[in-house]
């Protein structure tokens, strides 16, 4: 029985062509929409996902101030911000970063679901958070994205 060499190609660095993806947050929840994010970030919703790799897109998220937690976690949730001194952390609840950096709670949420190494840290850069509906990047006309 002869058989055909299948040959499978590798994505190579800077061929794939970039999407530009918007998500609006307004009533959705903080776990469910990271992880579409997250997905779209890393590009496993591609054919040409590459582990190594950053075949990702770019996302747009606006209405970051109207994200819904579940449960308690607005009371319960503490997020830690430390300013480098002694004695210098600082335990903030999520309804506090909510109220004052929405865009911290989206972002802080997003990286912590992808991989922590210096592609993870590269692809953050391509997440960009609003807190209201305006945006800055109509010019590279983002499609939606459904969360």
């Amino acid at each position: 029985m002869k058989t055909k060499n299948q040959k499978s190609t590798v994505a190579q660095k800077n061929k794939e062509p970039r999407n530009w993806w918007i998500v609006d947050l307004e009533g959705k929840t903080l776990g469910r929409a990271a992880t579409k994010i997250a997905m779209t970030l890393r590009g496993k919703t591609k054919a040409t996902f590459t582990p190594h790799l950053d075949v990702g897109d770019f996302v747009v998220a606006i209405n970051a101030s109207k994200i819904r937690l579940t449960g308690k976690k607005l009371d319960d949730k503490i997020y830690n911000f430390f300013s480098g001194y002694v004695g210098g952390m600082r335990y903030v609840p999520a309804k506090d970063v909510l109220a004052k950096k929405p865009e911290h709670l989206i972002t802080q949420a997003v990286a912590g679901m992808l991989p922590k190494t210096p592609l993870g840290k590269k692809l953050i850069t391509k997440l960009k958070v609003y807190a209201g509906p305006e945006h800055p990047h109509k010019a590279q006309t983002p499609k939606e994205l459904k969360v």
